[in-house]
């Protein structure tokens, strides 16, 4: 065991950096083997090495510019590698999706979809994967961790080059893998909403069963949150080439009714009170939103129902990184998350009785998780604009036939608000405008 147990993650990976001159040896050779053994000396190597989204790497990698892979079941390599493919912004309005039915089933819960086990499940009985990849009876046939066996793969840099890598029985986990009349299906479930995937869960067992089947393997990406399925089809268009990975399609699910119109929206602001002005001298109120991705508040929300969380929990599920300040971890991104969901009356942080503080949903905040789609959707649209900045641009949208203000515009009226300080203006204006786009893509378009 680690005699350095208590270290963050960050802490472990500052001190392997120095110990072992990683960055210099990494800048004269492009690549540096460690052994599970030497991570840890100062933490355990499952801890340090397995960051779905780029979000979670540890700022010490980050700031040096470095990955890390595992090339075996106790070592790993480490280099300037570009390993992460982002996932494309939820552009389509929502009422454009495919809507599903799924049969009656007692045992399975809609509003209740809580891990990405479930969300497979559900996947699969809905006859979306079906619809998804053309192709009728999609069955399950193999699933869970299992090993690599022996390949070797190029992959791009941060530098221009190519790395070569020699992988020799590492440790791959499939949440889905299927087999229908023309294909092998391996799919990488998610019920968090990130802004970029590891290629590393579709590459490594891509490897890995194209030396065990003849048929043609398809590998699907997919994402359950807020009550829509968003499903991504890639290819390798060399199986040598981890970075040849492309994009060959994606389509939005929905298992509800999804319609909402301009009027309703109207109706929503028309029938909301504006009870905050966000002035920042009342120390009463939280602070002024940074968060711009509304999605991932809503995925907050759903995981956090009968699941309190600490930051670092928090940071965990988000795939959020930590920064260090006086020698501690500070998780900021989770905190900016949590105070949005506080700005909106949906979360609170309680005492356990371990003395530990948590973050849970308020009685309001679980009564949202329990609503259908379109009235769920309906009900944060009224708590944005119970906010003056945002009550404000809402009208000047509609008078402006569906035109976004310009940042400068926000920024403008966030000083007459006086809702933050000067320094945080740029950057919370943003939100303020990715929380508008949120609202009007809600709108069904003719």
């Amino acid at each position: 065991m680690s005699k350095n147990k208590d270290l963050s993650v960050d802490e472990a990976w500052e001190k392997l950096l120095e110990k072992y001159d990683i960055v210099k040896k990494i800048e004269e050779d492009g690549i540096f083997h460690i052994e599970a053994s030497q991570i840890k000396e100062f933490k355990e190597p499952r801890l340090m090495s397995k960051w779905d989204s780029s979000e979670q790497l540890p700022s010490a990698l980050k700031r040096n510019k470095i990955n890390i892979l595992p090339n075996s079941r106790r070592s790993y390599v480490l280099g300037d590698f570009l390993l992460y493919q982002d996932i494309p912004e939820l552009e389509e309005h929502v009422t454009k999706m495919t809507a599903v039915e799924l049969p009656e089933y007692e045992s399975i819960d809609i509003n209740n979809i809580t891990s990405e086990a479930n969300a497979i499940n559900v996947l699969i009985l809905s006859k979306i994967l079906d619809d998804f990849l053309g192709t009728d009876e999609n069955v399950g046939t193999f699933n869970g961790r299992m090993g690599t066996g022996t390949f070797d793969f190029n992959v791009n840099t941060v530098r221009g080059s190519k790395q070569h890598i020699l992988v020799n029985n590492a440790q791959c986990e499939i949440d889905g893998g299927f087999e229908n009349s023309e294909s092998v299906v391996i799919m990488e479930a998610k019920n968090v909403v990130h802004p970029d995937f590891h290629v590393r869960q579709l590459y490594y067992p891509y490897r890995l069963w194209k030396t065990k089947v003849n048929k043609p393997i398809r590998l699907v990406f997919s994402i359950y949150s807020n009550k829509i399925y968003r499903l991504f089809e890639y290819e390798f268009t060399d199986i040598n080439d981890y970075s040849s990975i492309k994009l060959i399609r994606n389509k939005n699910y929905s298992l509800q009714d999804i319609e909402i119109t301009l009027e309703e929206l109207i109706e929503v602001r028309n029938a909301t009170p504006i009870k905050f002005d966000d002035n920042q001298e009342d120390k009463s109120l939280p602070p002024f939103v940074q968060a711009d991705s509304f999605d991932r508040i809503i995925s907050l929300l759903e995981n956090m129902n009968d699941n309190p969380m600490n930051d670092e929990e928090i940071a965990e599920l988000m795939h959020f990184g930590s920064n260090l300040s006086n020698g501690k971890p500070v998780f900021r991104q989770s905190q900016y998350y949590y105070n949005a969901g506080k700005y909106l009356g949906l979360f609170e942080k309680i005492r356990t009785e371990e003395n530990e503080v948590k973050s849970v949903l308020t009685s309001l905040g679980k009564k949202i998780y329990k609503m259908q789609y379109k009235e769920r959707q309906l009900k944060l649209v009224s708590l944005i604009l119970e906010h003056q900045v945002f009550a404000d641009f809402f009208d000047e949208i509609i008078a402006n036939f569906g035109k976004l203000p310009e940042n400068k515009d926000i920024q403008e009226r966030m000083r007459e608000l006086n809702v933050c300080n000067e320094g945080q203006i740029a950057r919370r204006s943003q939100s303020v405008r990715c929380w508008l786009k949120w609202i009007f893509n809600l709108i069904r378009l003719s």
